[in-house]
């Protein structure tokens, strides 16, 4: 097994949980406990702009803290590496419920409820079901990343098309395999 270091402390990467725009995700141990360590990337993005990301990821976890959105704990961050050491909420995600058929309204109801939070605060989460994880039948925002708010990128203008197999969600998953 693979290991990396967060602030002189090993960590035991079990599985990659997924790459996104800014990073990848892996499901690490340490002690016997499981977290998940994200290793910030540099790879291009043709539609999205990023400044230091490392700076970000903390900027963006404290605004939505404040805010009061469900979310991992962020326990580490080692700056000089940018990789993140945070909570391990475990679950499926939205992508994957609503692949199984399994998408439940009351998840609806709690992303509404985290919207009713974001909008007045002036604040846009990545909407896309992969960043949503149910566990114990509650919703959770397991990425960190927000922006300022815009009506073309809120969860009913945007977000709304990938929590059901519409054809915007299914023209995603075509593209993964």
């Amino acid at each position: 097994m693979e290991a990396m270091d967060v602030n002189g402390r090993k960590y035991e990467i079990i599985r990659l949980l997924g790459k996104g725009k800014g990073g990848y995700s892996y499901l690490a141990q340490r002690e016997g406990e499981s977290v998940v360590l994200k290793q910030i990337h540099h790879e291009p993005c043709s539609y999205y702009q990023f400044g230091d990301k490392i700076q970000a990821e903390i900027a963006d976890y404290k605004r939505l803290s404040g805010i009061g959105i469900r979310m991992p704990r962020m326990l580490d961050v080692d700056v000089e590496n940018e990789r993140i050491i945070k909570e391990y909420i475990e679950g499926e995600t939205i992508y994957e419920l609503v692949q199984k058929d399994m998408m439940k309204d009351e998840y609806l109801a709690q992303v509404r409820e985290m919207c009713s939070l974001l909008y007045p605060a002036g604040t846009n989460i990545d909407y896309f079901p992969t960043n949503f994880v149910v566990h114990d039948s509650l919703l959770y925002y397991i990425d960190f990343e927000c922006n300022d708010y815009m009506e073309e990128w809120n969860f009913e203008n945007w977000g709304i098309k990938y929590w059901s197999k519409t054809p915007e969600f299914m023209q995603y998953l075509a593209e993964q395999h």
